[in-house]
């Protein structure tokens, strides 16, 4: 009974991270909610009995991933800043 109310759990804060990470308008939030949602899919492989794709999954879909898609905002928001610089400067 109690396993059951656990993988009910696990299920639906996948798909609540799934459809936050999709819906986010801010891209650093949309980043942290998909590192969550990787760390969510790596219990769900272990509670599947996975443990090597549920290892895998942490290190590659939350981990790697998210550092990579993490410099990737942080490069288009200073790319962002420099750009309104810019155009404050010229008026």
């Amino acid at each position: 009974m109690v396993e059951w109310l656990l993988d009910g759990l696990l299920v639906v804060a996948l798909v609540v991270t799934a459809v936050a990470a999709l819906c986010s308008r801010d891209l650093f939030r949309a980043v942290v909610v998909f590192i969550a949602f990787g760390v969510l899919m790596a219990v769900a492989w272990v509670r599947l009995h996975a443990p090597d794709i549920a290892l895998a999954e942490a290190a590659i879909g939350a981990g790697l991933t998210g550092v990579l898609l993490l410099d990737a905002v942080s490069h288009l928001g200073s790319k962002r800043l420099r750009a309104q610089q810019q155009g404050d400067g010229r008026q």
